[in-house]
């Protein structure tokens, strides 16, 4: 089927399809949370400038301050995910259900039944916040508090949740790339043009100089540069295979085995993002009359992005997430034992649990400089932006999954428009259609 209308044709329906679900995607950010005044939460937003919700606020696509369905968006399922992953490698039992064949489909089910308690969580306390909010003018962000809207809210936003992962799974049967990595893209990507209009904007009052506005470009345009080259990078591994002759053609020989030099890709940022935004979150939950505000708001004042303590902390724990998550991505084990399976070797290295140490050892070495990396790109350009007094809320983490996420799409679609042109060969020599075709 695919032969006859021509790989082309399936593309563009793939892409026509994503587009169309990120668009529903879009205008149900839009809808807003019942219970909620949009008028003063626009007002307190306004005067509070950029807080520690920004990052949630940036992920959800704006959703956020809006206080709209969507509002948690798509992280409570990407955190859940992580947990068992993590668990997977920790736990013996969850690891022998994840090498079963149907084994993965119950950990999935499970890690719904979890995003959908996290969300419940989440969604209360985000609501108990959102009543503490007021106005200058001393006007209520929720008019009519309580136990009842809580529970609604909560309610609300599960359900948001939830149709963000329906949507996800649809794009990633149907569409161009993993649904839940284009909803965290849809919803940073819709921010980019008003973070450029804000800097014009303060550029045209005054407020911003021409050197800090140049410069701020400078660093965001030379972070794409870098974390596009680092992410389309790879260290080869010379793999020899054991020569085989198949209807008088020789397979085998000098091949290589690709690792990324960012092997835990954005998944390190992100888990340390979720951390530092811990205590804060933490914080916000605590009522003003608690003996513990004044000493959780010095905490919370000193773990703004930007700062010198922020920056080491959140440094340290990429570092620490970057070497727990790269042997999570590519299991040395398992890749030597596939080899050892298919006569393969490496050079120099006897199969079996010395290629598994020598793997382990290139991994580490990877892991280092890829650890460093994202240090650099998480860190330098948010401390730029502090110190110019001009922050802004495309910072490193979002940098990141912009270029990933991308570089994906654009793979996907050469892999298509590839297999489009070879068909397209191969039935020029008659190789496929006919009555005399060859396979």
């Amino acid at each position: 089927m695919i032969g006859a209308q021509g790989r082309l044709d399936e593309l563009k329906r793939r892409i026509l399809f994503t587009v169309l679900l990120l668009m529903v995607f879009r205008i149900a950010a839009q809808v807003p949370t019942p219970g909620i005044d949009g008028t003063a939460l626009q007002s307190y937003f306004h005067v509070a400038g950029n807080s520690l919700f920004d990052l949630i606020n940036t992920f959800s696509g704006g959703a956020f301050k809006k206080f709209s369905v969507l509002a948690l968006g798509i992280m409570p399922y990407i955190t859940t995910s992580i947990i068992f992953s993590l668990l997977t490698e920790v736990v013996p039992q969850l690891q022998e259900l994840q090498d079963d064949s149907d084994g993965h489909k119950k950990i999935a089910k499970w890690t719904r039944y979890a995003t959908v308690v996290l969300c419940m969580i989440q969604g209360y306390g985000m609501a108990a916040v959102f009543e503490t909010f007021r106005t200058q003018g001393g006007l209520a962000v929720v008019p009519d508090p309580g136990f009842f809207f809580k529970i609604t809210t909560a309610l609300t936003l599960t359900t948001g949740t939830m149709f963000l992962l329906f949507l996800g799974e649809r794009i990633t049967e149907y569409g161009l790339e993993n649904g839940v990595s284009l909803i965290v893209f849809a919803g940073i990507a819709v921010e980019v043009p008003s973070e450029f209009i804000q800097k014009m904007t303060l550029f045209q009052n005054g407020e911003l100089s021409g050197l800090s506005l140049l410069i701020n470009l400078i660093i965001v345009f030379a972070s794409f540069y870098v974390v596009s080259f680092v992410e389309k990078s790879f260290r080869g591994v010379p793999v020899q295979y054991a020569k085989k002759v198949i209807n008088n053609r020789v397979y085998g020989g000098a091949q290589t085995l690709p690792i990324r030099c960012d092997t835990g890709g954005v998944m390190p940022p992100i888990l340390a993002s979720s951390l530092m935004a811990a205590p804060a979150t933490f914080a916000s939950f605590v009522s003003n009359d608690s003996v513990l505000k004044p000493y959780l708001e010095v905490i919370q004042q000193s773990l703004y992005p930007g700062h010198m303590l922020f920056n080491m902390l959140f440094s340290g724990l990429i570092v620490y997430m970057a070497y727990f998550y790269a042997p999570i991505q590519f299991k040395t084990k398992k890749i030597s034992e596939m080899l050892q399976r298919n006569n393969a070797f490496i050079p120099g290295i006897r199969p079996g649990v010395k290629t598994k140490e020598f793997l382990d050892f290139v991994l580490n070495r990877i892991t280092f400089f890829s650890s460093l990396f994202l240090v650099l790109i998480c860190v330098l350009p948010t401390s730029f932006s502090s110190i110019l007094d001009a922050n802004t809320r495309l910072g490193g983490t979002a940098l990141l999954i912009l270029v990933s996420v991308s570089i994906r799409v654009l793979l996907n679609i050469q892999s298509y428009m590839y297999a489009d042109k070879m068909d397209s060969v191969y039935k020029a020599k008659g190789k496929f259609s006919g009555g005399r075709r060859r396979f």
